[in-house]
């Protein structure tokens, strides 16, 4: 499935969707047309958490037609001072099954479909070719290598992104295409070639975490899901967004691809 070309039969958008989205539908840059490839498409979101909350938040409220949520945890208490999808009612459920009703409230017009797993190389061999869009909302790097050697093997777009204490990264990720200069685009492991030491970059469980710093990233890694979903504007391929929360400053880093 090309993430470019979200299925052109689905069904046009309803009077209510049209007041809905009216202010996406304002914008030229989107107009009828670009909501109805928001429609159209099927993102998969890995975690329902702290990045992942934001995500399908925005996602939902944007009309993707599709959200696929994976998530094999459960909401607790301390989930909630960031994961803003769940609340003190859904505490001790599936972070999948409290986003897919949150969603439900949010917009009717979604469909959220619950993955109670764990990202997998053989999972994204069955599933993933559902999906235009992957988003990686997860904590750890071995998920984060997987989700990155299945998007490319299955050609469709990435967006990642990372938390720590007050900062975030984010990046979006098409090596399965080739710049204008006629070069592979870059891979995860152009950007992180080996895993750290274990130990080396604590959880948040340990180090502790800003809420609204995830609000923060998460927001930023829908926008990217949006933009390559209707075409707009220019993706972070390439490029790795860095935010401090501390000093209230962006930088952005350019890399490539390593010569083999």
């Amino acid at each position: 499935m090309d993430s470019s070309t979200p299925d052109p039969l689905a069904t046009p958008l309803s009077a209510d969707e049209i007041e809905r989205y009216r202010r996406h539908i304002l914008l030229p840059e989107i107009g009828g047309s670009g909501q109805q490839k928001l429609k159209s498409a099927h993102v998969l979101v890995i975690g329902a958490g702290g990045l992942g909350a934001p995500i399908l938040e925005y996602l939902a409220a944007a009309g993707i037609g599709t959200l696929g949520i994976m998530d094999d945890d459960r909401v607790s208490l301390s989930n909630l001072q960031r994961q803003v999808i769940h609340d003190t009612g859904t505490i001790g459920e599936m972070k999948t099954k409290s986003a897919r009703e949150a969603i439900a409230r949010l917009n009717p017009h979604v469909r959220a479909v619950d993955f109670e797993d764990r990202f997998s190389a053989d999972w994204a061999r069955q599933h993933l070719a559902r999906f235009n869009v992957l988003i990686d909302g997860s904590d750890n790097f071995d998920t984060r290598y997987a989700a990155a050697d299945a998007a490319e093997q299955a050609g469709i777009p990435l967006v990642t992104g990372a938390v720590g204490r007050f900062d975030g990264s984010l990046t979006v990720l098409k090596p399965y295409e080739t710049g204008p200069d006629g070069v592979r685009h870059p891979g995860y492991r152009d950007l992180f070639p080996e895993k750290p030491p274990e130990g080396l970059i604590p959880a948040c469980a340990q180090a502790g975490v800003v809420g609204a710093l995830t609000g923060v990233i998460g927001t930023l890694m829908a926008m990217e899901a949006i933009k390559l979903l209707t075409g707009i504007g220019e993706p972070l391929v390439g490029r790795l967004m860095l935010y401090d929360a501390l000093a209230a400053r962006f930088d952005i880093i350019k890399y490539r691809r390593r010569k083999a």
